[in-house]
């Protein structure tokens, strides 16, 4: 049997393993969620800009205060769980077990490293935002850290991931579909800081139940594919296996949602999709592919644009999700026929990206 056809089924089998696992994970998790009420205490009332957000007050009230957050714990705790169980098993020298080890230094250490940290970020903005003794904490905007400081830690590893790109693996070149490389010198350092904060700036689309778990399951299966043409075989693996741990989330956070995402999810999935488009030289078919997460990302940035210097919103409500809401939407029309955008835009910039 061909070595391509061994890798894909072995790509397949990973992912499958990683949603199992986590959905058979999730009922505990959902279970401790609710016996310690991990969710926000008070409603979220004021926008990035400091004004009132009566909409959400309407849409969203009830949910914030009875769902819980954190459910972003299966989307990197599975693939960190099992990418260390295959490693240690592969240890076995029994030959099936050696083939699932996808933990490898040159493709999939600063991938894992870059969601891992950014989860833990995360995380701690999440127990803070559920705490209930955050008094200290009502300068910020619905409680947790502030936005400042969300922003500081992910430009932080985004810096130590473009550091380790340039001087550690010699990467100093952006890959132009279909024409070919262009060499930036030590301009990718700065490149690398600025796609992590535009990425994670998409983050904003985890606001209706269902909508960021399917969107992100299509923008990593995309890149999966990605690394596979490019017979980075355990970074496809990797992408799969978050994909399906993204997939066993969504299981649970369909409507009516079981918990949330939260911090802990979308910053780490944002940080390692930045990672992984460098890694696949797919940097510039990044806001093709997570075509949902630029346009929910500018959608915001034009509404307070418009807002300073027109006075009056460009949209009914921001990020656009919202917009479709207040127009009268169902919250699970705006979410499907998201899911099919994101699905559309992923196979246009795979196909772009496969040019090359």
């Amino acid at each position: 049997m061909p070595n391509i056809t061994l890798n894909v089924i072995r790509i397949f089998f990973l992912g499958s393993i990683s949603f199992i696992f986590a959905l058979l994970t999730a009922p505990a998790l959902t279970h401790f969620l609710y016996k310690h009420k991990l969710w926000r205490k008070k409603v979220r009332h004021k926008t990035i800009d400091g004004k009132d957000i009566s909409y959400f007050k309407k849409f969203h009230s009830k949910g914030e205060v009875s769902v819980p957050r954190f459910g972003g714990l299966l989307i990197w705790g599975i693939p960190l769980a099992l990418s260390f169980l295959l490693f240690f098993l592969s240890k076995t020298n029994i030959p099936f077990l050696e083939r699932l080890n996808f933990l490898s230094r040159s493709q999939t250490w600063l991938p894992l490293f870059a969601l891992v940290a950014a989860s833990l970020v995360g995380l701690l903005d999440d127990i803070l935002q559920v705490s209930e003794n955050n008094s200290k904490l009502n300068k910020y905007i619905g409680g947790g850290l502030r936005l400042s400081y969300r922003l500081a830690a992910v430009s932080l590893i985004g810096l130590v991931g473009g550091w380790w790109f340039y001087f550690k693996l010699g990467y100093n070149t952006i890959h132009i579909p279909g024409d070919g490389d262009v060499f930036i010198g030590w301009w990718y350092i700065p490149l690398f800081v600025l796609v992590m904060l535009a990425t994670y700036s998409g983050g904003v689309i985890d606001g209706l139940d269902g909508l960021a778990g399917g969107v992100f399951a299509i923008i990593f299966a995309a890149f999966g594919g990605i690394a596979l043409f490019n017979g980075q075989y355990d970074l496809a693996a990797f992408c799969v296996v978050v994909a399906g741990a993204i997939l066993a989330f969504l299981w649970f956070n369909i409507p009516p949602a079981r918990f949330y995402m939260g911090e802990t999810g979308t910053m780490g999935i944002c940080a390692v999709l930045t990672v992984i488009s460098f890694l696949t030289d797919s940097v510039l078919v990044l806001p093709i592919i997570a075509f949902l997460l630029a346009i929910e990302s500018g959608s915001v940035i034009v509404q307070l644009f418009w807002k300073k210097f027109f006075h009056k919103k460009f949209f009914l409500a921001a990020p656009i999700h919202h917009h479709f809401e207040v127009k009268g939407w169902p919250h699970y029309k705006i979410t499907m026929r998201f899911w099919v955008i994101g699905a559309i835009a992923a196979l246009v910039g795979l196909a772009i990206r496969l040019l090359g």
